[in-house]
């Protein structure tokens, strides 16, 4: 009842103004993963971006100044994995994954994070962690410009991190960031919520294990290293937004290299019987 209610009042406020096609155009030349994409696929697109900027307030860091064509390179990528999630008719209706949170801060540059942990000794460390963008469960994103617009010279690596913070956003409306999102009703086939959560650790578990193992390997005895970016070892829901951004920015790829994982986020972003 509360979300019918507040897209009553979303929709009653008037549509948002769109992005001039213009710079849309442009923003999509700049991503390949976004300029591959069917016209009706990018029509939506627009259509979900213009919705989230018209959301969403934008804030820059260290006197940065954010601009329209800054604004709307993040909006393509954040909306990217909902495009197939709301209804033909409001595709905007997707964006309730987002709704925990208003703010976006933008940096400059890389940021720097004073971090701490206890190690098995009892004995507390401190440490300065360099993040490229940072997603806060009920909080802003933060994310660093010269990162994101690299995304377009990266695309081969697999590498958005829009996307990636924007997952870690959708993981963490099932309580946490650990890599296991909600899940729709019936996922894969299967009968219940517990029977899919089931099959979804079935999947990834081994899928990140084997990805540890790997990295092991190639750091240790000169192995291949792994395609995927050594980031998605650090944890599950890293695991989990690392292939999320390969999965949306080098799809042939990533299945290729992780076919049970492919057919997976397939399934969970609704990307089958797509239109062409």
């Amino acid at each position: 009842m509360l979300r019918t209610l507040r897209n009553w009042l979303r929709r009653a406020a008037g549509a948002p103004t769109p992005i001039p096609d213009a710079l849309w155009r442009a923003t999509l030349a700049h991503y390949p993963f976004l300029a591959r994409l069917k016209k009706a696929e990018r029509t939506r697109l627009h259509r979900l971006a213009t919705h989230f900027l018209a959301r969403k307030q934008f804030t820059g860091a260290h006197g940065l100044e954010v601009t329209d064509a800054m604004a709307v390179a993040v909006a393509a990528q954040a909306c990217l994995p909902l495009l197939h999630l709301g209804p033909a008719d409001t595709p905007e209706d997707a964006l309730h994954w987002y709704d925990d949170f208003v703010g976006i801060v933008m940096h400059p540059d890389a940021a720097v994070a004073r971090r701490k942990f206890m190690d098995d000794a009892g004995v507390l460390h401190h440490y300065d962690e360099v993040l490229t963008g940072e997603a806060m469960q009920h909080g802003p994103v933060m994310l660093s410009w010269p990162a994101v617009q690299s995304a377009g010279a990266h695309a081969d690596a697999g590498y958005s991190v829009v996307i990636h913070e924007f997952v870690h956003k959708m993981d963490m409306q099932g309580g946490g960031a650990d890599g296991a999102p909600p899940l729709p009703r019936g996922f894969m086939g299967t009968a219940s919520a517990r029977e899919a959560a089931r099959h979804w650790a079935d999947t990834w578990a081994p899928a990140y294990q084997h990805f540890r193992e790997q990295l092991v390997l190639a750091e240790r005895f000169g192995a291949p290293a792994p395609w995927l970016d050594p980031y998605g070892a650090s944890a599950p829901a890293e695991f989990f937004a690392v292939a999320c951004e390969a999965h949306f920015v080098q799809p042939e790829r990533f299945a290729e290299e992780f076919p049970d994982l492919a057919r997976a986020l397939r399934a969970f972003f609704r990307q089958s019987g797509v239109e062409r």
